[in-house]
């Protein structure tokens, strides 16, 4: 498999997202990307730090650089503003200032929280993301969206910072949890159905593949992923209009992760779902077939993600899901598809089919 590079343009801030296998083996890397610093300090948690602190900071300390590491607790319901303290707090202690590196290395969690801290630690130092997760691979990581979660919704609280690299290896996804892995598969399939309807087929048809975990394959999906992301994120880096086409099925999803609990289910699962709720109330609407909503159905449960959303009720779903981004001058607004491959946001859509499809919710 060929390493791939795909650069974000934005102008001065333009930077590269680098796929490849065995990454970290290669100190080349941090003088072709402009990575020198005297001083990187590794946000990591402690599932992940024991398995790559060591790989990562090899690397960094061949080009003669001082490392240092922070360690968080794994899992969503960590990121919260404790957590972002206890980052500030063990920054302040090793004296880090404005000319040291904050690396990334973890999962979306990693990467918002440890974002966070970038941006706003004097106020702010530069960002390095290295992604461990398939969703953080294709998703979180790139774009410079970093946050922390309020109890009443999920990234309430952050910022638009960019890195100055993503740098990914793909080997690290042979390391990730069965239902990590199959969780991110849920952001793969989103690109496919909000954007390219060609990657969505090519995803129906390497199903095996992708869950055989084959490099080749997933570094095709990997890069498809992050080409989509980076045009996106080029027109619209602060999410003011098209870039909220890539929350599809967040809204919904956002509300099942607070509604249950955060950790209760993974990111990914609460978007797979999110996902077909959002293609229900698409149907509903005349703009996607129900033959399409079948393949969408079909390809996430294939992928062996939920398809069935839990019954939270009707109200409890409509109170939290008012509490979205997304939302401006009291109007909920919605990522739906007028087709497969390609999607529209809208606050223009009949409150009695929202209803319509929360009622139809566990039955």
């Amino acid at each position: 498999m060929r390493n791939r590079q795909i650069n974000v343009g934005l102008g001065t801030r333009t930077y590269p997202i680098f796929i490849g296998r065995n990454s970290f083996r290669n100190g080349e890397l941090v003088d072709s990307f402009g990575l020198r610093s005297r001083r990187y300090v590794v946000v990591t948690n402690d599932v992940v730090g024991p398995l790559y602190f060591e790989r990562v900071a090899k690397f960094f300390s061949n080009a003669g650089a001082a490392i240092d590491q922070v360690i968080i607790p794994d899992g969503e319901r960590f990121k919260t503003q404790k957590t972002l303290s206890s980052i500030y707090d063990q920054l302040i202690e090793k004296r880090v200032d404005r000319s040291t590196t904050i690396v990334a290395l973890g999962g979306g969690v990693v990467g918002d929280v440890a974002g966070f801290a970038a941006a706003t630690y004097q106020r702010g130092v530069p960002l390095v993301q290295i992604p461990t997760t398939l969703l953080a691979q294709v998703d979180s990581s790139v774009g410079g969206k970093t946050a922390i979660n309020h109890p009443a919704g999920k990234n309430m609280i952050g910022s638009f910072y960019q890195p100055q690299a993503v740098l990914i290896d793909l080997e690290m996804l042979q390391s990730l949890p069965e239902r990590e892995f199959k969780a991110g598969l849920a952001e793969v399939v989103k690109y496919g159905a909000i954007m390219d309807a060609a990657f969505f087929l090519w995803l129906e048809k390497n199903v095996t593949l992708l869950m055989k975990r084959d490099l080749d394959a997933l570094g095709y999906a990997v890069e498809q992923c992050c080409k989509s992301k980076a045009k996106v994120v080029e027109d619209d880096e602060t999410e003011s209009g098209s870039r909220a086409l890539l929350n599809f099925g967040h809204t919904f999803g956002h509300a099942i992760e607070a509604g249950l609990g955060y950790g209760a289910w993974l990111h990914g699962e609460a978007v797979a779902v999110g996902i077909l709720l959002a293609s229900r109330l698409s149907v509903l609407m005349g703009t996607l077939t129900q033959s399409d909503w079948n393949r969408i159905q079909q390809l996430l449960s294939g992928l062996g993600l939920p398809v069935d959303a839990p019954d939270l009720g009707r109200d409890r779903y409509l109170e939290l899901m008012g509490y979205d981004k997304k939302v401006l001058d009291g109007k909920l607004r919605l990522i739906l598809l007028k087709s497969l491959g390609k999607a529209y946001v809208t606050g223009d859509f009949p409150k009695d089919l929202l209803v319509e499809v929360l009622d139809g919710v566990g039955r």
